[in-house]
């Protein structure tokens, strides 16, 4: 689960507010940037989330915990992020983030938001995912200062 925070009076969060869909791209060791089209669901800031969590306004995506995209971000936690279609074709400006882990209660936070936003396709997928043996992880994702 990736967490991306915004200002919402931040041109960069606003970006995001219409789409389904944000590119992600994360570093290789070498530097080589991989894109990955995926879905993220956000909520805007209040007082309450943002004592909770340091933060004001926050977007979530997930993964599964041994995915490319998993292991690039835990060698590397540089990242960019823009809008884009479900097929990955950009829809906006990219931003320069930075990544980390969350677990425990924000990551929950971030499950609830897009089974929200994605329902019932999200739940479709978690059925299937279910047979599965892989977990999930969710990042934090902020923009670079």
């Amino acid at each position: 689960m990736v967490r991306i925070e915004f200002n919402m009076g931040d041109a960069a969060f606003v970006a995001f507010q219409k789409h389904k869909y944000l590119s992600l791209e994360t570093f290789r060791k070498s530097g080589v940037g991989v894109r990955t089209p995926v879905w993220f669901a956000g909520e805007a800031p209040t007082e309450a989330a943002g004592s909770a969590h340091g933060v004001s306004g926050t977007l979530y995506v997930y993964s599964t915990a041994d995915s490319g995209k998993a292991k690039r971000i835990r060698n590397n936690g540089r990242a960019r992020i823009a809008p884009c279609d479900m097929r990955g074709r950009l829809l906006g400006d990219w931003i320069d983030a930075r990544v980390e882990i969350v677990t425990g209660a924000e990551a929950e936070r971030g499950m609830q938001l897009l089974n929200r936003k994605y329902a019932p396709w999200k739940q479709l997928l978690d059925f299937f995912a279910s047979f599965r043996r892989q977990g999930r992880v969710m990042f934090a994702i902020r923009p670079a200062k």
